[in-house]
């Protein structure tokens, strides 16, 4: 059990529950995990805890700065280990999610301070553009030559096939 959330949960009259352990364990087994994604690894040991349960359960351990979320597209927002600090860099092509060091974004960081007096968290959204296999799949493209369309899981070193029966060249 995790004794610094625990005693966090304490100081504010919380306790530190089984289901709220089995949520922080699957977001730090996942790396970035939606909560759909989150219930279903809490549910493979506890069938009975629901998804209202997980939602209530990261906000909560957001609000303690334990988590944080991203929001890397359309749909849900992941969720990470409040330490787990990165660029997210989506590919709108294949959907392929890469990592950068915060600090790519430093000069823009300092910029919007200096010019605009505010504090950019960069870690808390995703830029979107074309990843270096899509890009080289363009320029095939552009040459005669065609790629089979994958969408890649950094995460996890998988590729698996993108929208099923369409081409790269057809989105």
């Amino acid at each position: 059990m995790d004794s610094s959330l625990k005693g966090t949960l304490h100081k504010r009259g919380l306790r530190m529950t089984p289901q709220r352990q089995l949520v922080l364990d699957a977001v730090r087994e996942l790396g970035h995990a939606t909560p759909e994604q989150v219930c279903t690894r809490v549910q493979a040991t506890a069938p009975a805890v629901n998804i209202t349960t997980v939602y209530r359960t990261l906000d909560l351990l957001e609000g303690l700065g334990v988590v944080r979320h991203a929001h890397l597209g359309h749909g849900a927002p992941t969720y990470s280990e409040h330490r787990h600090r990165h660029v997210h860099l989506v590919c709108h092509r294949c959907g392929r999610v890469d990592e950068a060091p915060a600090e790519l974004l430093s000069g823009v960081a300092e910029r919007t301070l200096t010019d605009l007096g505010f504090h950019l968290d960069a870690t808390h959204v995703a830029l979107s553009g074309t990843c270096a296999d899509c890009a080289a799949d363009e320029t095939g493209e552009q040459h005669g030559t065609q790629h089979g369309s994958t969408q890649h899981d950094t995460q996890h070193g998988d590729a698996a096939p993108a929208t099923p029966g369409v081409a790269k060249g057809d989105r």
